[in-house]
């Protein structure tokens, strides 16, 4: 029985959900969980916000922005789908627990690392080396890196890692730039 509002009585019976969960999900319906997988990576706006949590604490505990950045050798069509699927499973393998992956644009990832930016550049050639690995005609990547520190904004941080990333891109391929300020 169903009570509305306005104090009225419905008779109609209400369905309630079974509590029994199925044992294994077909390998079918997994499938598709698996090709959006890029999808599903949190987006730009929720790796800003990541960034500006981490902000206030970077200062007792280093903490990095890494992004890497694909770069194609072909038609400069978008990335394949199946393309960033790969990667994303790479790289969401490749992360420590106590780091963070996001989207930061089309063929992009950022990574909160908890760290300081050396570690970050270690990381960093590891991730782009591991892409190039991956065997993808065309495929390889480079880096860019930028230390979260409290005076700053999570945009300063990641406009100064994106300006790294391109930076590398110029260089080439498996490069990794590190954000330093201008003497």
């Amino acid at each position: 029985m169903l009570n509305h509002r306005d104090g009225r009585t419905d008779n109609r019976s209400m369905t309630i959900a079974s509590d029994e969960f199925p044992q294994a999900a077909p390998a079918a319906a997994a499938a598709p969980a698996v090709a959006d997988m890029p999808v599903l990576l949190p987006t730009r706006e929720a790796l800003l916000e990541r960034i500006g949590d981490q902000l206030p604490g970077s200062a007792e505990q280093p903490v990095t922005l890494l992004v890497i950045g694909l770069l194609r050798r072909d038609d400069g069509w978008p990335t394949p789908h199946t393309t960033l699927t790969q990667v994303t499973s790479l790289l969401a393998r490749s992360v420590r627990g106590d780091d963070w992956l996001g989207a930061s644009g089309a063929a992009e990832f950022g990574i909160v690392l908890a760290g300081p930016a050396e570690t970050a550049q270690i990381v960093g050639a590891r991730l782009v080396a591991a892409v190039d690995a991956l065997g993808i005609p065309g495929l390889s990547a480079s880096a860019g890196i930028a230390p979260l520190t409290p005076e700053l904004t999570a945009g300063e941080v990641f406009r100064r890692a994106t300006l790294s990333l391109t930076a590398a891109r110029r260089v080439g391929a498996g490069t990794v730039i590190r954000y330093r300020e201008p003497v």
